[in-house]
């Protein structure tokens, strides 16, 4: 993205999916609980000039100028940190590392997010709901076919003794969501997928 104001990204579901170029926000945010760590977790990667340009007053424990700097104020941390999600986000970062770093990653991602699409796409009983060129590859969404509406509720039972949950979408849209962020792993995107075709054989 190449913007003329400065870029702020809420990046809480693709950080550590894919390379960024991080030079090109002034502020990158969000919650660790998707890529990077468990709940109870905030990174936030920002250019110090941004700090300056801030013309409210803000109560402290918001103000990012409370957290960083050189030197702590009476060499302290303001708050006290969660120490064990820090803890299994250093350990997630050695893991991406070991696997090759997020280049790696973001290929391991996209074959995820192709075998599934390529099923959506085939099978006559599911409709993706994004354009092709906008799809995600961390959250898959995708709803019954027109004519197969009434089965939403079957499919969803059918997947869920299949042990698969947690697809189900979101209340506002409906549908189904699978979400295969950087932990998921490869064989439980394949399994959603022989689950979909052993319903189609079935149902269609």
């Amino acid at each position: 993205i190449d913007s003329p104001v400065s870029l702020i990204a809420d990046m809480s579901s693709d950080i550590m999916s894919r390379p960024i170029d991080i030079k090109k926000y002034a502020m990158i945010y969000g919650g660790a609980q998707k890529n990077v760590g468990p709940a109870g977790l905030t990174f936030v990667i920002i250019r110090k000039d941004i700090l300056e340009t801030v013309q409210r007053t803000l109560p402290s424990m918001v103000n990012y100028k409370t957290h960083i700097g050189s030197e702590p104020k009476n060499n302290s941390m303001f708050n006290t940190p969660p120490v064990l999600p820090i803890f299994v986000m250093n350990e997630t970062l050695k893991w991406v590392k070991e696997l090759g770093g997020v280049a790696a990653m973001n290929k391991i991602n996209k074959h995820k997010a192709e075998l599934l699409y390529n099923e959506i796409d085939r099978n006559k009983m599911f409709v993706g709901t994004a354009v092709k060129e906008d799809r995600s590859i961390m959250n898959v969404c995708f709803v019954m076919a027109e004519e197969h509406k009434d089965k939403e509720a079957a499919f969803m039972e059918f997947a869920k003794n299949a042990g698969m949950v947690g697809v189900k979408g979101h209340r506002s849209v409906g549908g189904f969501r699978a979400s295969i962020y950087n932990a998921c792993p490869t064989e439980s995107v394949q399994a959603l997928v022989d689950c979909m075709k052993e319903f189609e054989k079935k149902n269609a």
